[in-house]
């Protein structure tokens, strides 16, 4: 036996409890942990890591120490208050001269990161390289980063930087390895060989425990732990029925005939071109989106796509630098920044990322009418009744003074999408909006986003996604990025 919770009662701060929690993890058992949105699983994980106290019960592992033998793979920066300062704010990875105090790649992975703000690295010393030079090179190439290991970390994509933390956390070679939604924000290919790496994984003496969605349970997985809306998990074996999955035409076989008569481009750009140093992130796009298409973004990690997100949002400064019309105005002609972002909505995992924890559900969802990051001015009895329907359609009205913090992952990238909707802006930008929502709620996404474009034809729709068949099904029109450039 490694670990085991024993009659264990788990509480997160907003109330929610796991109550006489009962499993065991032998040697050779690699678990897949599944369940709906808010059904504990990552509270699950952090218990198991030790980040967490018990309320009562016990979690017992003769495995040896926590701290050493049980890893669990970061979600984000959080984990070192020296990286967290590094990464500022959601458009640093758009403004590179916010980046210089940025670690890189190799820096965390050798445990090698300075403080943010050292202006003399000799005065700083530094531990020495945590691992010898062979095993990050075959950990780095193992995961596809050899070609990152110089980059600094606030100008990865959210895909780089996911294969970063478990890189980092492969390296420790822990007895146990914990990972919380591993496939999120990865594009097919990183996808199949993160299906590679975790079955040659279960080859060593280590064991593997994985919050996962149906569809990417990978065939190392031995056994499964349903979990369920507060109360205990249920083991299943693997005859259990998996979840309907719904699987639309690829986008760029449907008709557009369904689109209202456009009036206006609201989006012009020509040759559009963005350089990081030597590495040119986008190469001469030309992309013209009119009132009332549907669009879904594709392309692997790394090939540009929320870097020519950015440039429409507002968050880039390469904008002026290029031929780019929004909303009928050239960029660089005296618009407001903030006149372009009131007609947007807007999701991505950046914006997750950086997003105050501490801020209620509320002021989450408000803040969206005002497209900052927290709730700061009063509102209108119009815009209240505003924030309340879109909690009610979202079913996050119960949860409305509920920190950020005190949610699980899904049901924090729910309260972000009502922030995205809330304001029923003409453009919607949706990157990779359902990344830790569970299959019914990314359905239930899904519908609502045809919805909204059903009973208004006018609305305009960017939609990023790794997986084809999220895509909804009022998309009519499609632009594929590879290495920054259009692909049709």
């Amino acid at each position: 036996m490694l670990l085991q919770f024993l009659h264990a009662h788990l509480r997160r701060p907003n109330g929610f409890a796991l109550t006489d929690l009962n499993w065991t993890l032998n040697a050779n058992e690699h678990w897949a942990i599944m369940g709906p949105a808010g059904s504990g699983k990552s509270l699950f994980l952090d218990a198991l890591a030790g980040k967490m106290t018990l309320s009562s019960g016990q979690l017992l592992h003769p495995v040896g120490p926590l701290k050493t033998e049980v890893e669990l793979v970061a979600r984000d920066y959080s984990f070192d208050w020296r990286v967290a300062g590094a990464a500022q704010f959601y458009q640093q990875r758009f403004n590179t001269q916010t980046q210089d105090d940025a670690p890189t790649v190799r820096d965390l992975l050798q445990n090698q990161v300075r403080p943010v703000g050292t202006t003399d690295p000799a005065s700083v010393a530094l531990p020495p390289p945590a691992y010898e030079k062979q095993w990050l090179r075959e950990t780095a190439s193992q995961l596809r980063i050899s070609h990152l290991l110089d980059r600094r970390l606030t100008s990865l994509s959210n895909g780089e930087t996911r294969r970063t933390l478990l890189a980092r956390s492969l390296l420790r070679r822990p007895r146990v390895l914990l990972l919380d939604n591993p496939f999120s924000g990865l594009d097919a290919e990183s996808r199949a060989q993160l299906h590679l790496v975790l079955n040659q994984i279960t080859k060593t003496n280590m064991s593997l425990v994985m919050v996962l969605d149906e569809r990417d349970v990978p065939d190392c997985v031995t056994d499964r732990f349903v979990m369920g809306g507060g109360s205990e998990g249920e083991e299943r074996d693997e005859g259990d029925k998996k979840l309907p999955a719904h699987s639309p035409s690829d986008p760029s076989d449907r008709s557009p005939s369904s689109l209202s008569s456009s009036s206006s481009p609201l989006i012009q750009m020509h040759q559009i071109t963005v350089r990081y140093g030597e590495k040119t992130v986008l190469d001469g796009v030309d992309w013209t989106v009119w009132e009332g298409e549907r669009w879904a973004l594709l392309g692997p990690n790394g090939s540009g796509k929320s870097t020519l997100l950015s440039l429409i949002t507002a968050d880039n400064p390469q904008a002026y630098a290029n031929d780019l019309t929004l909303f009928g105005r050239k960029r660089g002609t005296g618009e407001s920044i903030w006149s372009i972002k009131q007609r947007i909505g807007h999701v991505s995992p950046e914006l997750h990322l950086f997003f105050p924890r501490q801020t209620p559900v509320f002021k989450v969802v408000a803040s969206g009418l005002f497209d900052t990051m927290g709730l700061f001015r009063k509102l209108t009895p119009e815009q209240t009744a505003q924030v309340e329907a879109q909690l009610h359609a979202l079913n996050l009205w119960d949860v409305r003074e509920v920190p950020l913090s005190g949610l699980s992952a899904g049901q924090q990238r729910w309260a972000l999408l009502g922030r995205a909707l809330v304001k029923n802006p003409p453009l919607l930008i949706l990157d990779e909006p359902t990344q830790g929502l569970d299959a019914p709620h990314t359905e239930q996404f899904r519908r609502l986003i045809d919805e909204r474009c059903n009973l208004n034809p006018d609305l305009t729709l960017i939609y990023v996604t790794h997986y084809p068949d999220e895509l909804p099904e009022s998309i009519t029109h499609t632009l594929r990025l590879a290495e920054g450039r259009s692909r049709g």
